[in-house]
């Protein structure tokens, strides 16, 4: 599945029309990233229950069509499961980007397997990462809305 095969599609439906761009009641989650070497910026928001199942998620800010559609696809991904899926599905994407994750693995990732061969274009990467590393810092962190 080349990048540039369903580049256009994927990537621009998610960077025009985010599904979870904008804000949350409630976040027991947030926190800003940020990419210095392009400017991108997002804050995103979880919303973590007691079961530590992420039941609810969203992201704010500007930036590229790479860094805005990734951090859309990954929540999309994480929303309904657990704090150790989401953290798992971090370390997939991570393994995909560093071309070490398996076939079988990345197909886990659903349309965030557009960024496959993001590697190609050293430059994007770290756009493409931008909410990936965000939310990993986060579950991390545990860190709270004060």
């Amino acid at each position: 599945m080349a990048l540039n095969s369903i580049y256009g599609e994927i990537l621009n439906e998610h960077n025009l029309r985010p599904v979870h761009k904008g804000r949350i009641e409630n976040p027991s989650l947030v926190l800003d990233g940020k990419n210095p070497s392009c400017g991108d910026e997002i804050t995103i928001e979880l919303r973590v229950n007691d079961e530590d199942v992420i039941e609810d998620g969203c992201f704010t800010g500007s930036g590229c069509a790479i860094s805005q559609a990734s951090v859309d696809m990954m929540l999309d991904l994480i929303i309904g499961e657990k704090r150790e899926r989401a953290l798992k599905l971090y370390e997939i994407f991570m393994g995909m980007i560093r071309g070490e994750a398996g076939e079988e693995e990345t197909e886990e990732l659903d349309e965030a397997m557009v960024f496959k061969d993001i590697s190609h274009m050293p430059a994007r990467v770290k756009c493409a990462v931008l909410g990936w590393r965000t939310m990993r810092e986060m579950l991390d962190g545990r860190l709270s809305v004060e």
